[in-house]
């Protein structure tokens, strides 16, 4: 079956119509384009496969509003309760099969609606996927993921998923990517004067490690200990004998008082004073949060900072590629997820968060063409989206 065909034969139900209404035998209505119930019960069932785990696994599909076969299902397989414990009730595996059910129906339309979007923004931004891009996009990513057509086959099997479904997600794979490149043409072109820009603004919290010092600490409960414990120093008690003596610390103790202090990452009293301090001196007491602290400065560190090499330059230029990718994403995928669900219109038992008639705010990140549920091994690869 040519290409073309196998999309047409694919009961997605993708009809343009007239208006933003949904029909009786429809699931959704984007911008006059419909999907039908059929297109929507298929890709549930497929959902539901994939969330059964184990494959030839018995797989019931929650059937709403009475849950009849669901419900049966799991009294089915309910192990036997223990003595003494009451046993599940109807209303609660009702009430489970429909949890279930809720759930896979988000996921579902979800993946309908966004690889919906897809396409009428495509047409939008004049972004054309040909039949021979798809298959060939298909045919490798198919080489790759399955040892031959035995393989193949199996997992169309495990996934009740058919080729045409392939296809389908692989063509809205392909249509992110376009617009994901276009979106994005340009973000790498990136100067020298940028990328030293960057350099001297991060260079201190990025490029730079900071300066650190060893020092030997006693930390006590009041200030009368602490000018204790410096007395017993000063008259040249070992630093080991009034730490077991005096310190409160149990870190510090266990190890004869001895800390290492990075620069700007603790109390900012006791910082200032561990690198204001002189080398082999007893300074204290410095009042912290945590107690008072005596201590000496036995090692000091200074900060490095890594110098502008061509291999800096290179890893400043791609940090300034991504988040000028991520700003131009950002940017549309907010004003995509407005526009398009604004011309979006669901059935009333179907309305999820991506729906204009729904009260629900929309935050789910599932990229546009994202499928629901999707299993481990699939010939579609993943990309980039322009999601908001």
């Amino acid at each position: 079956m040519a290409l073309g065909a196998v999309f047409f034969a694919l009961t997605l139900g993708l009809a343009a119509c007239g208006g933003n209404s949904v029909s009786g035998d429809d699931v959704i209505n984007v911008d006059g384009t419909s999907t039908a119930k059929a297109t929507y019960n298929h890709w549930l069932d497929i959902a539901a496969l994939s969330a059964g785990g184990q494959a030839g696994a018995k797989v019931v599909i929650p059937d709403p509003p009475n849950f009849t076969k669901c419900i049966a299902d799991r009294k089915a397989s309910a192990p036997k309760p223990v003595k003494g414990q009451p046993k599940t009730t109807d209303a609660q595996y009702k009430a489970s099969c429909k949890t279930q059910y809720e759930q896979l129906k988000g996921q579902v339309m979800s993946f309908l609606i966004r690889a919906q979007w897809l396409d009428s923004e495509a047409k939008r931004q004049d972004i054309k996927v040909s039949d021979k891009d798809v298959q060939a996009s298909f045919d490798k990513a198919r080489k790759s993921a399955f040892s031959g057509n035995k393989a193949f086959a199996a997992f169309l099997k495990q996934s009740g998923q058919t080729e045409a479904d392939l296809l389908f997600r692989q063509r809205t794979q392909l249509i992110e990517q376009k617009i994901t490149e276009k979106l994005t043409k340009g973000t790498t072109n990136v100067s020298q004067e940028q990328v030293t820009s960057y350099y001297n603004k991060n260079k201190a919290k990025q490029f730079t490690q900071p300066a650190t010092r060893q020092v030997t600490v006693v930390l006590t409960k009041t200030e009368a200990q602490a000018n204790a414990a410096k007395a017993a120093l000063e008259s040249g008690t070992p630093f080991a004998s009034v730490v077991k003596k005096y310190s409160t610390d149990p870190t510090t103790k266990q190890k004869g008082g001895e800390l290492l202090v990075t620069q700007g990452q603790g109390e900012k009293v006791f910082d200032a004073a561990v690198f204001k301090a002189p080398l082999n001196k007893v300074v204290g007491p410095v009042k912290t949060s945590e107690g008072y602290y005596v201590f000496k400065v036995t090692k000091s560190t200074p900060a490095k900072t890594q110098p502008l090499d061509n291999q800096l330059r290179a890893s400043i230029k791609q940090i300034i590629v991504s988040t000028n990718q991520r700003n131009a994403l950002t940017k549309f995928g907010k004003e995509y997820q407005d526009r398009w669900r604004g011309k979006t219109e669901c059935a009333k038992d179907y309305v999820v968060p991506d729906c204009s008639n729904s009260k629900a705010k929309t935050t789910s990140t599932v990229p546009p063409g994202a499928v629901p549920q999707q299993t481990s091994t699939t010939p579609a690869p993943a990309t980039t989206t322009p999601s908001g």
